[in-house]
């Protein structure tokens, strides 16, 4: 299990992590936890339900040892590769403490689409006086605009190619903190921001992001809240 060094957070906001040494964190929505049988009247419905939430809880545990081990046996390197997510600049879809597995073997930059959260290496861009985060080397963050495409900002909103994006992943009402200015993204690179707008240092600071960096997408929440859990992208 490898750490993302430390995600990053927008300088002069107050709510920044305090911690240099906190590790980088990737985070997406969690699973919330079904809820049991309501108010069974009888000893056989009790007793079923229980049967019901432990077969529930030994399958989320089967599935997150099998996918840790397939991301430890040798693999790590080509296939799969699990990070811990430490900060909240992708909150809510990712959470402080989550548990994710990155996709390294069937990704590629040119399958990338807006939305897709991927994790890369630090950008060059980002130096000593921008996040103020010199142990960060791995970053998580959300693809918003592709090579090619024009992103802008305007009264809180995102516009691509000219066109408003809904973005249904944030929750109604997220604050985009610092604007993004008119640009174009260059060939071979992707514009990307976390999902926590106000708290997030990502490509408004620093940049965009270059396809070669890229080490893979997340595709799924491992573990959250102290427990096992399955959550894919």
């Amino acid at each position: 299990m490898s750490d993302l060094p430390h995600d990053r957070t927008a300088p002069s906001d107050p709510k920044a992590p305090s911690d240099p040494a906190a590790p980088t964190a990737l985070l997406d929505p969690g699973v919330p936890e079904e809820a049991l049988d309501a108010s069974p009247t009888t000893k056989g419905n009790k007793s079923g339900g229980w049967r019901t939430r432990k077969r529930r809880i030994l399958i989320e545990w089967a599935a997150v040892f099998a996918l840790a081990a397939l991301a430890a046996a040798g693999l790590r390197g080509f296939v799969l590769q699990a990070f811990y997510v430490p900060s909240g600049s992708m909150e809510p879809a990712l959470q402080i403490g989550d548990r994710i597995l990155v996709d390294k073997f069937l990704f590629s930059p040119a399958s990338l689409h807006d939305g897709d959260v991927i994790v890369f290496a630090r950008p060059s861009g980002d130096t000593a006086g921008v996040c103020d985060d010199p142990n960060a080397t791995d970053l998580v963050k959300r693809v918003v605009a592709l090579p090619g495409q024009t992103i802008w900002s305007s009264h809180n909103k995102i516009y691509v190619n000219g066109i408003h994006q809904t973005e249904t992943y944030l929750p109604r009402g997220t604050a985009l903190g610092k604007a993004v200015p008119r640009q174009v993204v260059p060939k071979g690179r992707f514009f990307v921001m976390g999902d926590n707008r106000s708290l997030s240092c990502d490509s408004r600071y620093w940049g965009t992001v270059k396809a070669s960096s890229i080490i893979g997408r997340v595709i799924a929440v491992i573990w959250r809240g102290g427990r096992p859990t399955l959550h894919a992208f």
